[in-house]
């Protein structure tokens, strides 16, 4: 891209009356030819093209300090603006522009720290005809040998942006015709993201996010307590089946069969209810003796719980404890 440099006859433009600080500046000398004090030459044929530019892209122009906007915005640094042009006008043949000032940019030219404005823009290559105001600069030495903003391409149509601000662009989602000012704005606005992100990241919304160690506490809290409440469901239903086994609802063949029924949600309710509902199916001798021995008595709860430690059946718990008692 190429930077346009100050002009020699547009000194004149600030401070035009003591120390006020004007609203409209002058940005050109009169086209159609247009000489710097290093020797280049444009051309400015149609200012009023230049103005309707403006309008169209609808987007304020900066004024800066010695072209900050393009010398380290482009870096990434900060470039803050003095001014902002607000609007464009062809007076005989120049351009000026409505500048509205902060205080910054009003303090520097009513002080006279600043005199002189050097305005950038975009032109053609091969005839150098001027065809965008990019930006405006306070300066003290107007004309500087500055790096290229806009080239013609060599078909001699529109202005060509250079390969690496291509690449630029493309990584910033702005198409090939973006001004410096939408550069720096996505720059800024990528700046602000990153640093939401990491403010995010070190100050999580205590509504949504819970530290990694109390969230492992109460998942080991609640896989505690899961546990307990199978061990009791186990119990309670192995208790419920020996007791219909005991009072012959039930066949003691058929114990494992209602043991997985209980196990479903709500079994055991209906468990309970079958066998009130169900009559005596088996006599006492088919089922166990008149008096509760090792071999037919239902195992308590702490039996129970011996039974699902070990892995055994409770006829495999009352073999066992036969073979105890005769040793």
């Amino acid at each position: 891209m190429t930077q346009a440099n100050s002009i020699t006859t547009i000194a004149l433009a600030l401070n035009a009356e003591g120390d006020s600080v004007p609203d409209w500046i002058q940005l050109t000398p009169p086209g159609p030819h247009l000489t710097g004090r290093d020797g280049r030459q444009w051309r400015l044929t149609n200012p009023d093209a230049v103005v309707a530019e403006f309008a169209r892209n609808r987007a304020d122009l900066p004024v800066d300090f010695e072209h900050a906007t393009q010398v380290k915005g482009a870096k990434g640094d900060a470039a803050p603006a003095v001014g902002w042009i607000k609007e464009l006008e062809a007076r005989n043949g120049a351009i000026w522009g409505r500048v509205e000032w902060n205080d910054a940019g009003r303090n520097s030219i009513a002080s006279k720290g600043y005199r002189y404005v050097s305005p950038v823009f975009t032109f053609t290559k091969a005839a150098k005809e001027i065809s965008k105001m990019i930006s405006a600069g306070l300066t003290n030495q107007p004309n500087l040998e500055l790096a290229a903003l806009n080239t013609e391409d060599r078909q001699g149509g529109a202005d060509e942006v250079l390969p690496m601000n291509k690449a630029i662009l493309e990584a910033l989602g702005l198409p090939e015709n973006a001004s410096d000012l939408d550069v720096v704005t996505a720059i800024n606005k990528m700046k602000t993201d990153e640093a939401t992100a990491r403010n995010r990241a070190e100050n999580p919304d205590s509504g949504k996010f819970i530290p990694r160690a109390d969230y492992d506490l109460a998942m080991n809290k609640l896989s505690a307590f899961e546990t307990a409440e199978k061990e009791r469901q186990d119990e309670a239903i192995n208790t419920a089946v020996g007791a219909a086994i005991e009072a012959g609802k039930i066949a003691p063949s058929s114990r494992d069969y209602h043991v997985a029924a209980c196990r479903s949600e709500g079994g055991l309710e209906k468990f309970q209810q079958l066998v009130d509902a169900s009559p005596v199916i088996a006599a006492d001798s088919e089922l166990r003796d008149k008096t509760p021995t090792a071999q037919n008595k239902a195992l308590s709860p702490d039996e129970l719980a011996i039974c699902r430690q070990m892995g055994l059946t409770p006829e495999e718990f009352h073999a066992a404890q036969a073979e105890t008692e005769e040793s």
